[in-house]
């Protein structure tokens, strides 16, 4: 799950870490009445869940009241990389003489948590990554030992910051390390990251800007976080997926494919390319989906208008075929379903399954890879 800049920042705030003062608003009007409280200038910022905010006009300096009206005006509302902006932060400008990145991931092949740091900042860490793999600085944090200080010393001679800042400015570049990487834990984030982390004219070192992403697989731990999620800023088919609890992955395809269990969810989708067809979705229903799930799961893929085929394939081990089945009938009563449906059921009730399903308007195969070719077969058709 992905937060807004604001929110993140809130959330370092929390844990002592500084930020310029700012506020929220939805409307130029609220935008101008948040600066009046704010030192001039200020920086209005496009508050959406994609990068390349600045290059698309939505990063504006506003040295007067009727530039922040101006701006706002500007802001709100444009689409940038497909997403609309429906709010900015407006914030006081600060005094930039060096900019940062330090961040944490999840090193899945190291199994620990990760600490990225390099000089470039205000650059997308991929493209610094890409054109000068040399400025960037790592530091893998042992789960049972933690963030060491030889670790954060380490990291600001790396980044020449052992020149660069003041004695106090050194301190609390240590204190921003350790409290991010407190958060990142806290909070059970996926990624949490300042880019960039500014040094002023004056030595201090301040959080310019901030992202922050969450293990979905955790929110339960963390009432707080998912009152945060904005439904805006997600695929509107993954918003309906999610509260039907239903795993369901937008892609660019025509096959809607519909799986219990993600590994054979993953395993079909690999079947459908190797026969030259491209799936539109991944979408399992999970272990102990009942037949209103998979009523909701085809609901959910035939709102996509770019679905033409739809492909079954269930292991019935805890999920029994029959319910798919059941599920199966119920949707075609209610959707007035009239693409191809090509299904593959095997396992626990599996015969009772094909009972039900006898004089249905779809296709019965005997194997993945044959109910996979079929429904290639059928879209290329139908495109």
């Amino acid at each position: 799950m992905k937060i807004h800049e604001f929110q993140a920042k809130q959330i370092l705030r929390e844990h002592g870490i500084p930020t310029p003062q700012g506020g929220v608003a939805e409307t130029p009007e609220a935008a101008v009445k948040i600066a009046q409280g704010l030192r001039l200038p200020v920086v209005v910022k496009a508050q959406v869940h994609v990068g390349g905010r600045g290059k698309a006009g939505g990063v504006k300096l506003a040295k007067t009241l009727d530039e922040v009206k101006r701006h706002a005006s500007a802001i709100i509302g444009m689409d940038i990389k497909g997403s609309r902006v429906n709010q900015v932060l407006v914030e006081e400008g600060v005094d930039i003489q060096g900019e940062i990145y330090i961040g944490f991931v999840i090193d899945r092949a190291r199994k620990a948590p990760v600490l990225i740091a390099s000089a470039a900042g205000g650059v997308e860490i991929e493209v610094v990554a890409a054109e000068t793999p040399e400025k960037i600085h790592t530091e893998v944090v042992d789960p049972a030992l933690g963030l060491c200080d030889y670790q954060v010393r380490r990291t600001m001679f790396a980044l020449g910051l052992d020149r660069r800042l003041s004695k106090e400015g050194k301190r609390t570049f240590s204190y921003i390390i350790n409290a991010l990487h407190i958060a990142f834990l806290s909070k059970d984030c996926s990624l949490a990251e300042i880019n960039p982390l500014v040094v002023t004219g004056g030595g201090e070192v301040i959080a310019a800007d901030a992202k922050m992403n969450f293990d979905d697989n955790a929110l339960y731990r963390h009432p707080e976080l998912a009152a945060l999620r904005d439904d805006r800023e997600e695929e509107p088919l993954e918003v309906e997926a999610h509260r039907a609890k239903v795993n369901y992955v937008k892609l660019d395809g025509q096959i809607g494919c519909i799986v219990n269990g993600a590994g054979l969810a993953m395993g079909t989708m690999d079947v459908v390319k190797h026969f030259g067809g491209e799936p539109a979705n991944f979408l399992d229903i999970g272990g102990g989906a009942k037949a209103d799930q998979v009523t909701e799961a085809l609901r959910i893929i035939t709102s996509d208008p770019t679905v033409n085929t739809i492909l079954f394939n269930i292991f019935g081990g805890i999920v029994r075929c029959d319910r798919v089945a059941e599920g199966i009938l119920e949707a075609k009563r209610r959707l007035s379903l009239d693409l191809p449906i090509v299904i593959r059921l095997a396992g626990t009730n599996e015969e009772k399954a094909r009972e039900m399903l006898a004089g249905a308007d779809l296709i019965a195969c005997q194997t993945m890879s044959e109910a996979a070719k079929k429904a290639v077969e059928l879209s290329k058709r139908a495109a």
